[in-house]
């Protein structure tokens, strides 16, 4: 698993890489669908929201530690993010729903989606599935300066995942530098409206293992 992860976060291509191919991810079906509206309504996203919130901010402080959520920083050239990693006390459709929920939370704050698209590709005794949505600004008009609101830039969603279970979801956004768009919103900002949330009570943590699977 070490040396996959290496391959993972590393830039070098393979001709395993050079043969995935981007598709549509697959739609819910109507039973999945309304699985997932249960869950944010009964709110079991505040199982994880705020802790994730925690621990980003601990990360960035240098005082990340091993016990709760672990997050990674993401930062490039060209971006900014955040690794969500994957916790066995979360359970894979509780992330699954997570990774939607966060896809939502994005197209209420005025964008619209892009793209949606998943690759799988294998490496050695691993294969890797990565599902990507692609958020875009709505074109609105800022008022106080009449220039294109961009928002946050342009944000990306990753959910990786390794022998088909999930490993990590990626959020990263990635500012428009023209100057017909407004000043970007900071990454940070963006992170405290996703996920800055109020804890969970008895009730909700509860039903972590109905969502489970």
């Amino acid at each position: 698993m070490l040396h996959f992860l290496q391959q993972l976060f590393g830039r070098r291509a393979g001709a395993d890489a050079a043969a995935a191919t981007w598709q549509p991810a697959q739609l819910a079906t109507p039973a999945q669908a309304q699985r997932h509206a249960s869950w944010v309504a009964e709110q079991v996203y505040r199982n994880w929201l705020g802790p994730y919130y925690k621990a980003y901010h601990l990360r960035k402080g240098g005082a990340g530690g091993r016990r709760g959520l672990r997050v990674e920083l993401l930062r490039e050239e060209a971006r900014q993010g955040a690794l969500l990693f994957y916790d066995d006390s979360i359970g894979p459709g509780n992330f699954g729903h997570l990774y939607e929920l966060l896809g939502e939370r994005l197209t209420a704050l005025g964008y619209h989606r892009a793209c949606h698209d998943q690759r799988q590709r294998r490496r050695g005794q691993h294969h890797e599935t990565i599902r990507k949505q692609l958020f875009k600004p709505n074109p609105t008009d800022c008022a106080a300066s009449g220039r294109c609101d961009q928002r946050y830039g342009l944000v990306t969603l990753d959910l990786v995942s390794v022998n088909d279970e999930p490993l990590f979801i990626r959020l990263s956004n990635n500012p428009v530098r023209e100057s017909h768009f407004t000043a970007p919103r900071s990454f940070e900002e963006l992170l405290t409206t996703l996920l800055d949330a109020p804890a969970p009570d008895v009730a909700t943590k509860a039903r972590i293992a109905e969502y489970w699977e």
